[in-house]
């Protein structure tokens, strides 16, 4: 498959329509978004952000312009500035939009991780921020997939990276790599089974990356057995640390095939972290079947929409110039 704008727009959007879903909250006439998808239109701005200074200087800086855009995100949620010295980013065309200001979750991990990172120092995985394997680097990691969508390699890399900004457990870290590869993965055109397993094979040998593996193993196991839905996610966690999130993301999008509506209607059910469940396996499902068939009703009155469309759309562009 030709990797395109659709399945571009598809991955992005169908994270943030499943987020909707089960964040379950309309206001205005608009289905509002969880912190989760605020968080990945972060993101966006920091890859695009990242591309552009490249064009400008030649050099790559994914990491830094990353953090500098979580930076953006913890003022529209504080109202504040971790460091006086960040204030060139308020800047960004991005803190225009008027809803990414509002909270809409706790993101307490990240927040203060943020708050922390003071003069230019953050998190990597070297030098690690805190002991979190928290989800939080990873229900924001699907448009590092999408940016490296050529490059799998890269792709599991920087979203290990991103993560380490605020998360400093490889429980946290390696589980974003690992969702960030199957987006690219999936967007190369790959069958979902085989980007799960590709994706997987990252993990293979990465010191502390050992207990995301074995439940991403456990996940596809029990996808291809006989084990109720709701028996076999008991078995795989609640979701709130990020290698339960990815294993059960991959549970879901296995045993339902990828049918966005089942997944995705299964997942915002699911007792446990739903709302970030819902989030990524709308992700994956969205790169894999592409934007279209995302329903209707999911994304006609969801908010931001404009705002995810001009970022997949830019994002897509980026990537291929």
């Amino acid at each position: 498959m030709k990797i395109d704008k659709t399945h571009f727009r598809g991955a992005f959007l169908g994270g943030a329509a499943a987020d909707a879903q089960a964040y379950n909250t309309r206001l205005g006439g608009l289905d509002l978004i969880s912190d989760n998808t605020q968080m990945a239109s972060f993101t966006v701005d920091g890859l695009i952000w990242a591309k552009e200074k490249a064009k400008r200087k030649g050099v790559y800086a994914y990491v830094p312009c990353l953090f500098y855009s979580y930076q953006k995100w913890y003022y529209t949620q504080t109202g504040s500035l971790a460091d006086k010295s960040y204030a060139f980013i308020l800047d960004g065309d991005i803190l225009k939009w008027d809803a990414l200001f509002a909270r809409r979750g706790e993101g307490m991990t990240s927040l203060k991780a943020l708050e922390g990172s003071l003069h230019n120092k953050y998190g990597t995985l070297k030098n690690r921020i805190n002991n979190s394997k928290g989800c939080g680097g990873v229900m924001r990691v699907a448009p590092v997939g999408m940016c490296f969508a050529e490059d799998a390699d890269a792709a599991f890399r920087v979203g290990c990276e991103s993560a380490a900004l605020t998360h400093g457990h490889m429980g946290g870290i390696a589980p974003a790599g690992y969702l960030a590869a199957l987006v690219a993965l999936t967007l190369q055109g790959m069958s979902l089974e085989a980007a799960v397993a590709e994706a997987r094979g990252r993990l293979a040998g990465l010191s502390g990356a050992e207990g995301c593996l074995g439940l991403l193993e456990k996940a596809e196991d029990l996808a291809g057995s006989d084990v109720a839905p709701e028996s076999a996610v008991a078995l795989l966690g609640r979701g709130f640390t990020g290698d339960e999130l990815v294993a059960l993301a991959t549970y879901c999008v296995l045993r339902f095939k990828g049918g966005i509506r089942e997944t995705v209607g299964f997942a915002k059910d699911f007792e446990g972290n739903n709302l970030s469940l819902a989030t990524i396996c709308g992700n994956i499902t969205g790169t894999f079947h592409g934007a279209p068939e995302i329903p209707f009703e999911w994304i006609k009155d969801l908010e931001l929409l404009e705002l995810f469309i001009i970022g997949s759309d830019k994002l897509f562009e980026e990537t291929r110039g």
